[in-house]
């Protein structure tokens, strides 16, 4: 088959939609020999050994955004022939003809579980669309069981359309001795770490709130860095951060590129990962391979991600996820020879092999 994947995310994010895409393709180029694929994104990048067509997203006050969605990316698609279109954003595709092969990922449904947590016309959109996206599409890809009992909850007539696939580990996380990052940056101390995009889902606020108690109880100097990108209906988080009695201990570095975070994983005590709900769980598996212990909410995908190894707690409960923190603290060895045992068990190579899988079903 000739696909066309619209990968925008490659050049216009760098959270988790942007690392599925990336690793996606990567795997893409090494172990699927019999599909073809085209890259359709704002910008074009000569490593990627894939046919790539650049359709710059212009900011113009016309609403050309719109207008490269919904027209000149399906004119493309019509002139290249395309036998099936991916897109690994939720949104779409759109406009094509019914020769052509819709396939939609979705990683999650937060839109629909948690509105609040949203930007109003993120989820607006998503509430507006995506139905009839999904009537549309032949193939969903969803990166979880929890996942996609949420998607045929919501939209039972997809029951047929959607296949599971647990994501891959990024082979370039693993364990590693190099402290140049936290030399650079003075942290010489023990500290627990945290990383993802600061918005209300990642539940920042209760870490905070068992971080006093970890701080209170054990009357040691432990850390706590938080990494990521600034998200939205962040005042609730910065106000808690600011009235911390442990705020000099408190290290938000935003954005780290990978070489930096890998380090941070390496030598932390343990992720720290609230979340009240994911479609999959990246960092854990992240951390999972750097051969670092995690403590994590026991809320939707998280658990099929961290299996046996991972200490889950209540996410509305500050006084469980305290217990854990001081569980691991106390006890550094314990599960420790399980870590990477729990992380090999996610591949990108099987997860290509079950995507090509998915594919005959739709194959004309």
């Amino acid at each position: 088959m000739r696909i066309a994947i619209i990968a925008d995310p490659l050049d216009n994010q760098t959270a988790g939609i942007h690392t599925y895409l990336k690793q996606f393709i990567k795997a893409l180029v090494e172990y699927d020999k019999e599909n073809e694929y085209i890259l359709i994104r704002g910008k074009k990048d000569p490593s990627i050994p894939f046919r790539q067509i650049a359709i710059p997203n212009i900011q113009l006050p016309i609403g050309f955004a719109a207008i490269r969605l919904f027209f000149i990316i399906p004119l493309i698609m019509r002139w290249l022939r395309v036998d099936a279109v991916l897109e690994p954003a939720h949104f779409g595709p759109f406009n094509l003809p019914k020769r052509i092969k819709r396939i939609t990922v979705i990683h999650d449904l937060t839109p629909f579980l948690f509105p609040q947590f949203h930007r109003f016309l993120s989820q607006l959109l998503q509430r507006l669309f995506l139905k009839r996206i999904l009537k549309k599409t032949d193939l969903i890809l969803s990166n979880s069981q929890h996942t996609t009992q949420d998607i045929i909850r919501f939209f039972p007539f997809t029951k047929t359309k959607v296949a599971t696939i647990l994501l891959g580990r990024d082979l370039d996380f693993q364990p590693v001795d190099s402290h140049s990052y936290l030399d650079e940056n003075n942290i010489s101390q023990t500290y627990f770490l945290c990383t993802g995009t600061i918005e209300p889902r990642k539940n920042l606020t209760i870490l905070l709130e068992a971080y006093h108690l970890f701080r209170q109880k054990t009357k040691e100097k432990v850390l706590l860095i938080i990494t990521g990108k600034e998200g939205w209906k962040t005042t609730t988080f910065h106000q808690s951060l600011e009235q911390h009695p442990f705020r000099e201990d408190i290290l938000l570095t935003g954005f780290v590129e990978k070489s930096s975070l890998i380090e941070l994983y390496s030598h932390s005590l343990a992720l720290v990962y609230p979340s009240l709900y994911e479609g999959f769980g990246l960092p854990v598996l992240e951390a999972l391979s750097c051969q670092t212990k995690v403590i994590c909410s026991n809320r939707s995908s998280l658990p099929e991600v961290g299996g046996e190894v991972a200490y889950y707690f209540n996410p509305e409960n500050a006084e469980d996820l305290l217990q854990k923190m001081t569980e691991v603290y106390k006890n550094p060895q314990k599960k420790q020879d399980k870590l990477l045992e729990q992380a090999h068990k996610f591949s990108w190579e099987k997860y290509v092999s079950s995507f090509v899988q998915a594919l005959t079903r739709i194959e004309k």
